[in-house]
């Protein structure tokens, strides 16, 4: 679950990681009064939208007043901002964050994520921070320097100062610096993030080290264990289709392609994306209906389906273990049947009852095309997507 800007750092100064003085804002009347109570000079003005890029398109301006901080926030609020995250569909500004304007000699980079190849979190810094991150990471990646956590130790002072070196900070910068990566790793922990960045990282006239900007993301499987947390969720920053897959316990992210997938598993749904694509097709979403679905989620999941109007074809793609193949041919029919789907419809199945479920399809009297292999089914629903 992403949560936004203001709410991140809410959260990390609960656990000691400084952060400029700042209000949220949801109209302007609200920010030009945030602006006032902080001291009536120089602030910025953020939109707050689960994207980044957020500066680049016209999301983050300075106002050196509280009535230009009002007319900014009034420009901002109800946009829509379009950035490098957000597609060209962009995103709808429901509020804004107003913070202090800060006098900086150095913006940095500083995030920590859980990397599975090794099993452990990583804590990443760089000295090139700022809007163009992405492009350090694909271009000079050698600028970025990492440490890998051992779970069962920690964070360890020498691997915080081994960070604070590599970014270039010297003196009583370092010990701050080795205070506010363990208070940042205190955070991703206690939190059960998966995803705590700082872009940037700064380093302010008076030689103090501040989080201008936060994202983080938190595990949705460990949500119960956050009510908190949980209450911050902005259901208008996420995909409506997603929302609703989510109240049928289906895991759905909405893509760009013409092709709907419905799969049991999420290595298989990967799979199947990647077996269109190398067909020459493009998916339309990734779908995983789990492993013990029923009839009523598979018709909802053909309800999610059919509700995007760029799918013109769906393969599902099941391998019959706890979801027996007789049991989902049953869902299939009676889901095709009652919301009438229009499109075609590939079926490949392989694991228990799939004689049964097979003999299903082929005396339902609909127009289901079956396959027998992942290949040739990629090949047949391309085919019948046009």
């Amino acid at each position: 679950m992403k949560i936004h800007e203001y709410q991140a750092k809410a959260i990390l100064a609960r656990h000691g990681v400084p952060a400029p003085a700042g209000e949220v804002a949801f109209s302007a009347a609200q920010a030009g009064q945030i602006a006032r109570r902080l001291g009536g000079s120089v602030v910025v003005v953020k939109a707050q939208i689960h994207a980044g890029g957020r500066g680049k398109g016209g999301g983050v301006k300075l106002a050196r007043s509280p009535e230009e901080a009002e007319a900014i926030a009034r420009d901002m609020i109800g946009m829509t901002l379009v950035t490098h995250q957000t597609g060209p569909e962009g995103r709808v500004v429901s509020r804004v964050l107003v913070e202090e304007g800060l006098q900086m000699t150095r913006e940095l980079y500083l995030s920590i994520v859980l990397d599975r190849a090794s099993g452990k979190p990583v804590m990443m810094a760089s000295a090139a921070g700022g809007m163009d991150i992405e492009e350090v990471a694909a271009a000079t990646p050698e600028k970025i320097t990492k440490v890998y956590i051992e779970p069962g130790v920690g964070l360890m002072p020498f691997e915080a100062r081994q960070l604070a070196f590599a970014i270039g900070l010297e003196g009583p910068q370092v010990n701050r610096a080795v205070k506010l990566m363990a208070a940042l790793y205190e955070a991703f922990l206690a939190n059960d993030a998966s995803l705590i960045e700082i872009n940037p990282f700064v380093v302010t006239a008076s030689e103090d080290l501040l989080a201008l900007d936060a994202k983080m993301n938190v595990d949705d499987n460990a949500l119960y264990r956050h009510p908190d947390i949980k209450d911050l969720r902005d259901l208008g920053e996420e995909n409506p289709l997603e929302i609703e897959a989510s109240k049928s316990s289906l895991n759905y992210i909405h893509l760009d392609g013409n092709i709907g997938c419905m799969v049991n598993g999420a290595g298989l749904a990967m799979a199947t994306m990647d077996i269109i694509k190398l067909s020459g097709g493009e998916p339309a979403n990734f779908l995983d209906v789990g492993g013990g679905a029923n009839a009523e989620q598979i018709r909802n999941a053909f309800n999610i389906l059919m509700s995007d109007k760029n799918v013109k074809a769906v393969l599902i793609n099941i391998f019959g273990g706890i979801l027996r193949c007789d049991v989902l041919a049953q869902g299939v029919i009676a889901a095709v049947k009652e919301l009438g789907v229009p499109v075609p419809i590939v079926i490949r199945m392989e694991g228990t009852n799939v004689d049964e479920g097979k003999r299903l399809l082929n005396e339902s009297g609909m127009n289901f095309t079956t396959a027998d292999s992942m290949s040739e089914a990629a090949t047949k629903v391309v085919q019948l997507a046009g």
